[in-house]
């Protein structure tokens, strides 16, 4: 088992500055080359607090905030606007960051794209549902609507 640091969310696993022990090929093979974690010493572990306070100003500082920006994203669908071909299909996919932009463009307030789950890459025209996390108690449940350009 590896004793490493996260140094971003990873779903199932932990949030930012935690220190969590997991298996040394997931470490070694995934979550490091990935930039999602770091090994963990005593020096790394004196960043710990730095991490944790850049993740505390991101975050929605109360439940109650983070209910009423749920409710205001699940009442309004949001539109984004894509190349495709007759058929519908996209040249690619709509991405997280295109998710997030399109939130932000709608009057919402801003998502991070990091906290925005798609069950399934979205690559045609159509409506599609993505998660995404406001709170560590509260989740919202956006309609996303993609169109051709």
């Amino acid at each position: 088992m590896a004793k490493i640091i996260l140094t971003h969310e990873v779903t199932g696993l932990g949030a930012p500055g935690d220190i969590v022990e997991v298996k040394d090929g997931y470490a070694r093979n995934y979550l490091i080359p990935r930039s999602l974690a770091t090994p963990w010493t005593k020096g790394a572990e004196k960043n710990v607090s730095a991490i944790r306070r850049a993740r505390k100003a991101r975050e929605i500082a109360t439940l109650d905030e983070a209910k009423a920006i749920r409710d205001s994203l699940q009442a309004n669908p949001v539109t984004v606007s894509a190349k495709s071909g007759e058929s519908g299909r996209l040249f690619g996919a709509v991405t997280t960051s295109e998710i997030a932009a399109a939130i932000t463009a709608a009057g919402a307030p801003a998502v991070d794209k990091r906290k925005i789950e798609v069950a399934q890459a979205i690559k045609s025209t159509g409506e599609y549902t993505v998660q995404v996390r406001l709170h560590p108690e509260v989740s919202a449940t956006v309609t996303v609507k993609v169109v051709s350009a």
